[in-house]
């Protein structure tokens, strides 16, 4: 891992630990500004993923979000599975910055400015997170390594039809 690596991701992951144990500590009040978001996003969840059981209670939602970030966030700081890791930050993400920061719902224009840093910034965060949850390390990705996987096969099978036709030539002078 690179000296990069090694500062940015527990950098990056600091913020979703710090906010997930306050989340844990505050779920019932942060249930309620979170229910409009969970309501709609409960039956979006029901119908992608029909076999998964979703608690109808919003502070339970909380709780797994908080909890997520939590798990995530520590194993992303420590280099553990950090794509995965980062993809479940940014899931996790998303839904808690439509719910916490509805900037455009406010009238007084500090509180409204205040909300739109915080929605923009989450928004960032966003964005570095999918580019963890991308980064290889340098290393070949899945999809590189198909492609050239790929083509090794079609090579080798090319000289191995080269080498059947090449022994069956031996093979038909030696029988005539």
């Amino acid at each position: 891992m690179t000296v990069t690596r090694l500062i940015a991701r527990p950098l990056l992951a600091s913020t979703f630990v710090v906010g997930g144990v306050s989340a844990l500590k505050n779920a019932p009040a942060l249930a309620a500004k979170a229910k409009p978001v969970t309501d709609r996003l409960r039956p979006a969840l029901a119908k992608a993923a029909p076999q998964v059981s979703i608690p109808e209670d919003t502070v339970t939602l909380v709780r797994i979000n908080a909890a997520a970030q939590i798990v995530a966030g520590v194993a992303l700081a420590r280099g553990r599975a950090p794509r995965l890791s980062s993809t479940v930050l940014a899931a996790s993400l998303l839904p808690t910055t439509v719910a916490g920061h509805q900037f455009w719902k406010e009238s007084d224009p500090t509180v409204k400015a205040n909300q739109q840093i915080h929605f923009f910034k989450n928004l960032s965060m966003v964005g570095g997170l999918l580019l963890a949850s991308v980064d290889t390390e340098g290393r070949p990705g899945v999809a590189w390594r198909a492609r050239h996987g790929a083509g090794a096969v079609r090579r080798e099978a090319k000289h191995l039809r080269r080498e059947a036709k090449l022994q069956a030539k031996v093979a038909a002078k030696s029988i005539g």
